[in-house]
């Protein structure tokens, strides 16, 4: 069995003009694992057939970053290239497109030194921090999507043998990115259109929080003050229109970082910088988690949330329907990008700033509740078992979730 040429192509093709929309004499900065080559080779392709200036790509190795673990002096994990990440703002100011693939190995720091993963993580955080700016503020065009790579493919499907495993991971890739037919472009145009549709509903709701109930949950998540619905394709502050994540089952928006109360359990396990955290569970007040708990990873979850003082606020909220399609494939993928599709999940650390009505200043965004960090970490809470409501600000509720699935009709 091998990965389905056609249908990589097909991804190429929708990374390139769904993902980034990507612009005549745009210049395109690419980043991907060494093994993800046959995909970059082909987004080259068509990067430079829909007119690109010049597309740059940046390799990754596994074998070169567990050497730096097991060799490198002490020093080296309070370090990080910020030189690179000064090099991508610069590009990103001058309107250079931004592309990642992602692939690697879920676990792959799983055997190393926790604290050295936490302190270089943090490293890492201040350095791209410059370039992190342009792409949470939505200067650009931006676009995430992955490739089946055989590290990532063995821990999917464990008990498969690894070619086997690889081609079902494509497959599984391919699905969930809409390419499976012969006009991928169209049949994204058709699913933005309803995420639009979602989006609208619940701007026109001004709910003032939102209500998540459910086994170990009971949690209210205020609303950031002009707080704005985003979903699928939204326009940049370069004015092109793109999908940042592909694939994308998700409607979000920015909770209020001073209004978050309540206990909450999450609902599939969190895959962080090669660590499996299992079952989640914290406590907030006044927007900050005051307790946390996991069964498996705590000292990774806990070194997390001491990040920054915005590492205990959340930066998302997110609303994913149970029958999504990454959800009725019954996988585990151990990758954000897809786990957090199959499911409603917050996000703790920094906030988007197209998340607001207007075109608010970061001093406004965080004047209305945005949240702000080096960190953005996603995780599931929703489940074919819980309700959420919103909240207006004169008390009414209005059921938004039922068990798992949309409420109301759009």
């Amino acid at each position: 069995m091998a990965i389905d040429p056609v249908k990589l192509d097909r991804l190429a093709q929708v990374a390139v003009k769904v993902g980034l929309n990507l612009q005549e004499g745009q210049d395109l900065l690419l980043t991907a694992p060494a093994e993800a080559l046959p995909l970059v080779r082909r987004i080259a392709a068509h990067a430079y057939a829909a007119g690109a200036g010049v597309v740059t790509p940046i390799l990754s190795d596994p074998q070169v970053t567990l050497a730096r673990y097991a060799h490198a002096r002490d020093e080296s994990f309070d370090s990080a290239p910020d030189w690179l990440f000064e090099g991508m703002a610069k590009a990103f100011d001058a309107n250079t497109a931004r592309l990642a693939i992602a692939g690697d190995d879920p676990l792959m720091l799983s055997s190393a030194d926790p604290a050295k993963v936490a302190r270089a993580n943090r490293a890492q955080s201040r350095a791209y921090k410059p370039a992190l700016k342009k792409i949470a503020g939505f200067d650009i065009n931006w676009n995430i999507v992955s490739y089946p790579n055989p590290d990532w493919a063995r821990r999917v499907f464990p008990d498969l043998p690894e070619e086997e495993a690889v081609a079902r991971l494509a497959d599984a890739i391919f699905a969930a990115s809409r390419v499976e037919g012969d006009d991928p472009v169209a049949a994204w145009a058709t699913h933005n259109a309803q995420l639009h549709a979602r989006c609208a509903w619940l701007d026109g709701q001004a709910f003032r929080s939102l209500h998540f109930t459910g086994p170990g949950t009971d949690l209210t998540v205020g609303l950031a003050d002009g707080h704005r619905w985003q979903g699928g394709a939204s326009v940049a502050r370069n004015g092109i229109t793109c999908n940042p994540n592909i694939p994308t089952e998700e409607v979000f928006t920015t909770p209020h970082a001073l209004r978050v109360d309540g206990h909450v359990s999450a609902t599939k396990p969190l895959s962080h910088q090669g660590t499996l955290i299992e079952d989640i569970r914290v406590t907030f007040a006044g927007g900050a988690i005051t307790e946390a708990h996991a069964s498996r990873g705590q000292d990774v979850l806990r070194q997390l949330i001491d990040t920054d003082d915005g590492a205990r606020r959340l930066g998302e909220v997110a609303l994913v329907p149970h029958s999504s399609p990454i959800s009725a494939s019954g996988l585990l993928f151990l990758n954000t990008l897809y786990d957090e599709n199959a499911a409603c999940h917050i996000a703790l650390g920094q906030c988007y700033a197209k998340c607001f009505h207007g075109d608010p200043t970061p001093e406004q965004i965080q004047a209305q509740g945005g949240n702000s960090s080096l960190i953005h970490v996603d995780w599931m809470i929703g489940s074919d078992q819980v309700d959420i409501d919103g909240i207006k600000p004169d008390g009414e509720r209005v059921a938004v979730f039922r068990k798992g699935e949309w409420a109301q009709a759009v």
